[in-house]
């Protein structure tokens, strides 16, 4: 195995993730742990090479001192200068470079990876509710966020705190070879020294969070406005948007001058207390050597290892505020995509088995948490192979009714069941495998119109691709599509939520996709709104072909569609309030007759449901 595959950067997390911050962070890195330790070691052994290339130099002084020009290279200073030449051409190149190695192969490349597919995993499961309540762009953006800071985090640890700290332990031990006086010098320097950086860092960390979180709120703005731009164009709405950007921008340049100011003063007070160490070291080993207790070689020894200490002061705390930095993005990012909210499959679940394609809802009652809306005591079977068609106006719960046969809401109580299965105790993805889906909203990634239409079935040929397209009246205008890159017909990329199309091309594209999925249960919710009357007959009786052996729950304002369905049902304040076919209700003159009467080319007017 190569040294680059020692972490596997694609090994899924054990669990949730937790909701505090080294728990999150070793959530984040579980698996990693053996090749991150040994990284660790090799920049520790870089880190040793601080003191040793001290205590050389210092060995070679006091050799050249006492033995003068002539006698330095006398016989019996062979293996000392052999030594000291090996340890600057061999020893430190090879541990130097370990330690890069490790860090550039190792664990560069792979704990991004590792950590950024754990956090969008995670992502992916939240519920609808989750989506609904956040910016698409602030949630990608705190994915990429907490990954680039924990990966900071890590590489700086090892490649600067087990550095630094093998350094420093190197350098007690060098001290100590000269006089303890000097090391309890340098261990009061340090004293002080993480005293500053008791203080510090805390701050650094809070203000760092709260510049991340305003400048992901600045990300989230633009990427909402830019999403938006047609209706901000059409609303003339530019100013307005520019002040909303601005204010967002102004909150985070506010923060991020309040952590300019304190990296500022703590930079100051760093290069001060660094500049210390050489005086105190210095000046405490000529004392001794003036007392007769050190050596000229001490005196260097311990002036290079202190202006090296010294100067890795500067590089150490700096990278620590950085490491500070990051822990308050890691946070902030944490606190945003942890939350648990999501629909999980229950204990034991097993995957939903179709074999007939009945749907019923016992009792089914749902309100979002509210006391008011939703639906309420639903109770609805939908035969093998039967047709449904929903009516009712806006807000009576028919949307909720799908979306909870779909399991992206679980009923509050009452259950639904399919082929007497319970639709909460099988596993979600098996539950809308069996479910092709058409909506009002159709949803278009900013890929290939063939990879659109082949995200109803990944695994289905070429033919079977165009043979849907062709049945959803789409394989005419997709052959004529060309992107800004030249690229034409299917490989033509369809721009961010298929903006490059019309309405009813969108909705062809979404009928394709659905078609080639060809599951059992159909439903159609606003399948053909997009669409102009010539298209809307041509689909219908394409849909007509695809509807046959298939269970069909439809919803549509324009009354006209559902005619020929087997059965209608009317929904109004989130009950069932009429069932029967067309004529039937016709000829009962309820509510449904009132619709059909009060249509204007065939949609529900608002005052029909007043």
């Amino acid at each position: 195995m190569h040294i680059s595959s020692w972490i596997d950067a694609f090994r899924p997390a054990d669990g949730p993730p937790p909701q505090r911050l080294w728990p999150f962070m070793s959530w984040c890195l579980s698996g990693s742990w053996p090749a991150l330790w040994l990284a660790a070691i090799f920049s520790g052994l870089a880190g040793a090479m601080e003191a040793g290339t001290a205590y050389i130099l210092g060995l070679v002084i006091d050799t050249a001192v006492s033995d003068g020009p002539d006698g330095f290279f006398a016989p019996e200073n062979t293996a000392m200068i052999i030594g000291a030449v090996a340890f600057f051409l061999l020893a430190r190149p090879v541990f130097f470079g370990l330690s890069n190695a490790s860090n550039a192969i190792i664990v560069q490349p792979n704990v991004n990876p590792l950590v950024l597919q754990r956090l969008n995993r995670w992502t992916l499961g939240q519920s609808v509710t989750f989506f609904d309540n956040d910016f698409a762009g602030r949630l990608a953006q705190k994915q990429m966020q907490a990954a680039r800071a924990v990966t900071d985090v890590v590489t700086e640890a090892i490649n600067v705190i087990a550095f630094a700290l093998a350094s420093l332990g190197g350098a007690l031990l060098l001290l100590g070879t000269i006089d303890w006086r000097v090391v309890a010098i340098f261990c009061v320097w340090l004293i002080g020294y993480f005293a500053l950086i008791r203080w510090f860092l805390p701050r650094v960390r809070k203000r760092s969070a709260a510049r991340a979180g305003s400048r992901t709120m600045v990300s989230g703005q633009i990427v909402d406005t830019i999403t938006n731009i047609k209706t901000v164009k059409l609303f003339a709405h530019s100013d307005f948007e520019d002040v909303a950007a601005l204010g967002a921008l102004e909150t985070f340049r506010e923060r991020s001058i309040a952590f300019g100011r304190l990296s500022a003063l703590f930079r100051i007070c760093l290069m001060t207390l660094a500049g210390l160490l050489p005086v105190l070291l210095i000046g405490a080993s000529l004392l001794l050597w003036q007392r007769g207790m050190a050596s000229t070689g001490d005196i260097v020894a311990a002036g290079t290892v202190s202006v090296r200490i010294a100067q890795m002061t500067g590089w150490v705390s700096f990278t620590l505020m950085q490491v500070y930095s990051n822990i308050g993005e890691i946070e902030d990012g944490m606190r945003t995509l942890t939350p648990r909210e999501r629909l999980e499959d229950a204990p034991g679940a097993t995957e939903l088995v179709v074999t007939d394609g009945e749907i019923s809802f016992e009792g089914v009652e749902f309100a979002y948490d509210r006391e008011a809306g939703g639906i309420s005591d639903i109770n609805l079977t939908i035969g093998a192979g039967e047709k449904i068609g929903v009516v009712g106006a806006s807000g009576v719960g028919k949307t909720t009714l799908v979306s909870l046969l779909l399991g992206l809401f679980r009923p509050e109580s009452g259950t639904i069941r399919i082929d007497g299965q319970d639709t909460t105790l099988v596993t979600q993805d098996s539950l809308r495998k069996q479910i092709s889906m058409v909506t009002q909203d159709t949803a278009m990634f900013n890929r290939s119109a063939r990879d659109n239409i082949m995200y109803g079935r990944p695994d289905a040929s070429e033919e079977d691709m165009i043979a849907a397209a062709k049945a959803a009246e789409a394989h005419e205008f997709i052959l004529g599509l060309k992107d800004h890159k030249g690229r034409e017909g299917y490989d033509a990329y369809l721009g961010e939520r298929g903006v490059k199309l019309s309405g009813g091309q969108r909705q062809r594209i979404a009928l394709a996709r659905a078609i080639l999925k060809d599951a059992p249960i159909l439903v159609l919710d606003e399948a053909t709104s997009a669409l102009d009357s010539e298209v809307e007959a041509a689909i219908q009786s394409a849909l007509e072909r695809v509807m046959e052996g298939k269970t069909v729950l439809a919803i549509a304002h324009r009354l006209s569609t559902l005619s020929e369905m087997d059965r209608l049902i009317v929904m109004d304040g989130g009950k069932i309030v009429e069932s029967g076919t067309h004529d039937d209700l016709l000829a009962s003159g309820g509510l449904y007759a009132q619709y059909w009467q009060r249509q204007s080319g065939g949609f529900i007017r608002a005052e029909a449901a007043e």
